[in-house]
C-alpha cells in the first residue's frame, strides 16, 4: 500500500459479509505465542498490510474510532487494525470483524477542516484476533503474533523474480500504480514482504487482499499474488487494447472530417457538385417550387443545412435523407376534386354491387351536400358485416363514384401502437406509422381510405393501437394528426375514412362513437342468385378464359348452390363454388370433352358433390324438449337447436355447447321462471325441484353468447316438464324475465335473414322489436310468418302442440 493512499474508514465499499462467535480457536501457532491486548480500528473496505518503514494515512470520523486513537495515544500509540466484513455497518462489533488484523503503530494524528482525524501510521506484524475484552466505548481485544511460515524456500524465491517482472509490467500499463511501489517490492528481500507489498499496492477488491493477510505460509502468499498479478495484466492489456481502438477510430474519423472539408473546398473552388450536394440541391428545390405549408419548409431547410454539415456516408445523413424524402413527398396540398353527378355515382354503386340501399343512399347524401357546401366535413364511415358482403369492394365503388384515390390498410393482427403513428425518427430504420405510408401512396390529401379489419387489432405491452386510432377518426382532432416520425402536424380532415368490422364486440365505446355505423347484415336468397347471374358467373368465366356462355347454370342450379352448398350471409362461398365448375369446364376442354356444359339442378352434385347442408334446418316433425333457436354470429345469422333433458337428482342444472356466461344466465333464469309456475306444469312440486335439468346446444363446437337464447330454453325446458311437444317450423329469439315477459333482443335483421336462408317459415319474436321488421326487405317480409309475443305464456301457446 503506497504511503499517500487513504484509509478511509468511513468509505462504503462492497464486502462479505460473515458471521463468527465472540471468542475464536486458534490453530497453527507455536506452543508459545505471543499475546497482544490492544484497541481495535476497525478499517472499512480496506486491508493494512505489514511493511516497514512504509506509513498509511487513515480519516477517521466514527466516534468508535476516535475512542480507540485516543486510546492508543494514551499508551504506547499502538493498535490493531482490522477490517470489518460489512462496510456498512455504522456501529461494529466484535463478531463483524476478520479473524487476522495488523498491528500498527501511530505516527502522527492531525485534525481536518471537516471535522475528522488523520491517522498516520506504520504497520507492523499480522496479529490473528482471539477474543474481546470490551467493546465500549471502542473494541478492546487480545490476539496472537502470526509469525510467518517458510515451508518451501526454494519455490519462494524463484517465484520472487517472476513476481516482481509481472509486478513492473503491471506498473507500466497501470498509471495509477506508482513507481514508488515497483522500487519498494524490487527492494524486497523476504519472499513474504513482496507478497505484501505487491498485494498492496494493486487496487483488489477487499475480500482478496484480505485472503493475502491472512496467509501465513510465504510460497503459498506468494503463489496468490503472482496468480493476481497474471489476471490484473490481462484485463489492464484488454482495457489498453480498447482505448488503442477508440483513439485510432477518433483519430481515423478526424482524419476523414479534414480530407472531406478540403474536398469540399477543392469541388467548390472547380465549380463541381457531389453526389450529395446534388441531392441536397434537388430537396432545397422541391421544397421552393412546392407548395408547402410554412412549418414544413421551415423544417424541410433546418434538415438540409444538417445533412449539408454530415458526412455522406454516416448513419445520420440517411436517416436525414430518408426524413427529407417523407416530408416533401407527403401530399400537403395536392387534391382530387370530386365528381359531385349523382346520377353518375348511383351507376358506378349499382353496376359493382347489388342492393346494400341504406349505403348507397347515405353516399348520395353526402354528394349532394359537396354540391351545395364545398366545404362540408368528410364522413367517417363504419361498415359491420358478416365476412363477404361486400364490404371492401364497397369501398372501392365509393371511391370510383367520386373520382378519388383509393387506399387500403389492414389491421388485422396490429398490436404496436407505432404502426399507427410510426416510430421516432433517432431510431435507425424508423419510418411513419401506416397512415401516412398510405397518404404517400395515395398522393393526395382527399383519398377514399379504407381501414379493414378494425376489429381485429391486438393490444400488448407496445400499446394500444385503437387508442392511437382515436386521432385519426375524430373529426374534431385530425385535422393535426401527429406522427411520431413526422413530427409535425398532418391533416386528415380532408379524408373519407372507411372503417370495416365483422362485429363491433370488444372495440372501445370511444372509437365506436367516432364513427358512422352502417351496417350490412347480408343477402338474402334472391339477392344471392342475382348476384350470381349478373356479376359471380361472369367474372368467374372471364378469370378462367372461358367465353361467356361456357357455362350456362339455371336458376335451378344456382339455388340449389345457395341452399345446399352454402350457408352464409355474403358470396364468397357461392364464387368458390362457381370458380370449382369453371375450372371443372376448363379441364373439360383442355381435355378434348368440349360438350355441352349446361348446369341443371340434377347436375350439381356431379361435380361438387353431395350437398353440404341440408335446407331448412327446422325438424320434420314435431318434438318434446327441443326448441330452435337463432343466433348472431360473425358470418350472419344461424340457428341451432336447444335440447333439454330430465333426470332425477338433486335439482341441479347442467349447461353444454360451450354456451356462454350471459346464456348460462338466461338458462338459469328460464328454470327459476319453470319452477315458479311448477303447480301449474305438475302437482307434485317437491318431485319438479328433486329433477336434473340438462340444457345442451348441439352448435358444432361454436360458443354461443347472449340473451336472446332464452325464449328457446325455456319453451324446450316446459315441452320437457308437460310431456308436450314444441313445433318444428318455428323459430324463437328473445330474452326473458323471472316474471315471464319476453324482452326485446338486438340484431333482428341478421337472425331473421339467417333463418330465411335456412327455410324457416315461422319467427317468433319479442313484441318490442316490431320495429325492426321494417329494415326487412318485402320478400323476406312475405315468405316468413312473424309472431310477436309478449310474454313467455304466449310463446308457449304458438310453440306447444299435445302429443299425440
Amino acid at each position: 500500500m503506497a504511503d499517500t493512499t487513504l484509509l478511509r474508514d468511513d468509505q462504503p465499499t462492497a464486502a462479505e459479509n460473515n458471521e463468527t462467535g465472540v471468542s475464536r480457536q486458534s490453530s497453527g501457532f507455536d506452543d508459545d505465542p505471543i499475546e497482544v491486548d490492544l484497541p481495535v480500528l476497525p478499517l472499512r473496505g480496506e486491508t493494512l498490510f505489514p511493511i516497514p518503514d512504509t506509513v498509511n494515512s487513515f480519516v477517521v470520523g466514527r466516534e468508535q474510532s476516535l475512542a480507540a486513537i485516543e486510546e492508543a495515544l494514551s499508551l504506547d500509540r499502538r493498535v490493531l487494525a482490522i477490517s470489518q466484513h460489512d462496510p456498512d455497518d455504522e456501529t461494529v462489533t466484535f463478531s463483524d470483524l476478520h479473524e487476522v488484523g495488523t498491528e500498527a503503530k501511530i505516527a502522527r494524528v492531525l485534525k481536518l477542516p471537516d471535522g475528522s482525524t488523520s491517522v498516520l501510521a506504520e504497520g507492523i506484524r499480522r496479529v490473528r484476533v482471539i477474543t474481546p475484552l470490551s467493546e465500549h466505548p471502542f473494541i478492546r481485544a487480545m490476539g496472537w503474533v502470526v509469525e510467518e511460515l517458510d515451508e518451501a524456500p526454494i519455490e519462494a524465491q524463484e517465484l520472487m523474480p517472476r513476481t516482481l517482472e509481472l509486478f513492473h509490467h503491471v506498473v507500466e500499463l497501470n498509471d495509477a500504480t506508482p513507481d514508488e511501489a515497483y522500487i519498494r517490492a524490487m527492494n524486497a528481500e523476504a519472499p513474504g514482504l513482496l507478497a505484501d507489498i505487491v498485494a498492496a499496492s494493486l487496487n483488489l477488491v477487499p475480500g482478496t487482499q484480505q485472503e493475502v493477510l491472512e496467509i501465513r505460509e510465504v510460497s503459498e502468499r506468494l503463489r496468490l499474488v503472482h496468480a493476481v498479478l497474471e489476471e490484473e495484466i490481462r484485463v489492464l492489456e484488454l482495457e489498453r487494447q480498447l482505448r488503442d481502438d477508440v483513439r485510432e477510430e477518433v483519430d481515423k474519423d478526424q482524419r476523414e472530417f479534414i480530407l472531406r472539408e478540403q474536398l469540399r473546398t477543392i469541388t467548390k473552388e472547380l465549380g463541381e457538385t457531389s453526389a450529395q450536394n446534388t441531392e441536397i440541391g434537388e430537396f432545397r428545390d422541391r421544397l421552393e417550387a412546392g407548395t408547402y405549408p410554412p412549418p414544413v419548409i421551415e423544417r424541410g431547410l433546418k434538415e438540409i443545412d444538417r445533412l449539408n454539415a454530415m458526412p455522406p456516408g454516416s448513419p445520420e445523413a440517411s436517416m436525414v435523407r430518408n426524413y427529407l424524402e417523407w416530408l416533401t413527398e407527403l401530399p400537403w396540398k395536392k387534391r382530387t376534386r370530386d365528381n359531385t353527378d349523382i346520377k353518375r355515382a348511383a351507376r358506378i354503386l349499382n353496376t359493382h354491387h347489388h342492393g346494400l340501399d341504406q349505403v348507397k343512399e347515405r353516399l348520395l347524401e353526402y354528394i349532394a351536400v359537396r354540391r351545395l357546401a364545398r366545404q362540408s366535413r368528410s364522413p367517417i364511415l363504419c361498415f359491420v358485416g358478416p365476412p363477404g358482403v361486400g364490404k371492401t369492394s364497397l369501398g372501392q365503388s365509393i371511391a370510383q363514384a367520386l373520382s378519388r384515390k383509393f387506399v387500403r390498410v389492414s389491421l388485422g393482427g396490429v398490436r404496436d401502437e407505432a404502426e399507427i403513428r410510426g416510430h421516432r425518427m433517432t431510431y435507425i430504420g424508423s419510418m411513419p406509422g401506416r397512415i401516412l405510408q398510405m397518404m404517400r401512396q395515395a398522393g393526395t390529401v382527399n383519398p377514399v381510405f379504407m381501414i379493414d379489419e378494425l376489429d381485429k387489432l391486438g393490444v400488448d405491452f407496445r400499446g394500444d393501437p385503437s387508442a392511437a386510432l382515436l386521432e385519426v377518426l375524430d373529426p374534431e382532432q385530425n385535422a393535426a394528426f401527429s406522427d411520431h416520425y413526422l413530427e409535425i402536424p398532418y391533416d386528415l380532415s380532408r379524408v373519407i375514412f372507411i372503417a370495416t368490422a365483422n362485429t363491433l364486440d370488444g372495440l372501445p365505446p370511444a372509437l365506436i362513437d367516432r364513427m358512422e355505423v352502417v351496417e350490412l347484415p347480408g343477402y338474402v336468397e334472391d339477392e344471392k342468385l342475382v348476384i350470381a347471374e349478373q356479376f359471380l358467373v361472369p367474372r368467374e368465366l372471364e378469370e378462367h378464359g372461358l367465353e361467356a356462355d361456357a357455362v350456362r347454370f339455371t336458376r335451378g342450379a344456382l339455388t340449389k348452390i345457395v341452399r345446399e352448398y352454402t350457408r352464409e350471409a355474403g358470396v364468397r362461398g357461392l364464387t368458390r363454388s362457381i370458380a370449382a365448375m369453371a375450372r371443372k369446364r376448363a379441364l373439360a376442354r383442355a381435355e378434348g370433352r368440349d360438350t355441352d356444359w349446361s348446369i341443371r339442378a340434377r347436375d350439381v352434385p356431379k361435380v361438387l358433390g353431395p350437398p353440404r347442408f341440408r335446407f331448412g334446418a327446422t325438424e320434420s316433425e314435431a318434438s318434446v324438449g327441443a326448441a330452435m333457436a337463432v343466433f348472431s354470429t360473425t358470418a350472419g345469422g344461424d340457428l341451432s337447436p336447444v335440447e333439454t333433458s330430465l333426470a332425477q337428482g338433486t335439482g341441479k342444472i347442467v349447461l353444454t355447447g360451450l354456451p356462454g356466461t350471459v346464456m348460462r344466465e338466461s338458462a338459469h333464469a328460464a328454470l327459476t321462471y319453470a319452477r315458479a309456475r311448477a303447480h301449474r306444469i305438475k302437482n307434485d312440486q317437491h318431485d319438479f325441484a328433486e329433477l336434473d335439468v340438462h340444457v345442451h346446444v348441439p352448435s358444432g363446437a361454436l360458443p354461443n353468447e347472449g340473451p336472446s337464447a332464452g325464449l328457446a330454453v325455456v319453451v324446450a325446458l316446459i315441452s320437457a316438464l308437460t310431456g308436450k311437444k314444441v313445433r318444428h317450423d318455428l323459430t324463437l329469439t328473445g330474452e326473458i324475465t323471472l316474471q315471464g315477459r319476453v324482452l326485446p333482443v338486438g340484431s333482428i335483421k341478421p337472425k331473421v335473414l339467417g333463418a330465411h336462408r335456412a327455410g324457416v317459415r315461422l319467427f317468433v319474436l319479442p313484441q318490442g322489436n316490431r320495429q325492426d321488421l321494417a329494415e326487412l326487405p318485402a320478400h323476406v317480409q312475405a315468405d316468413i310468418q312473424f309472431v310477436e309475443v309478449a310474454t313467455v305464456e304466449e310463446a308457449l301457446q304458438r310453440a306447444l302442440v299435445d302429443s299425440t
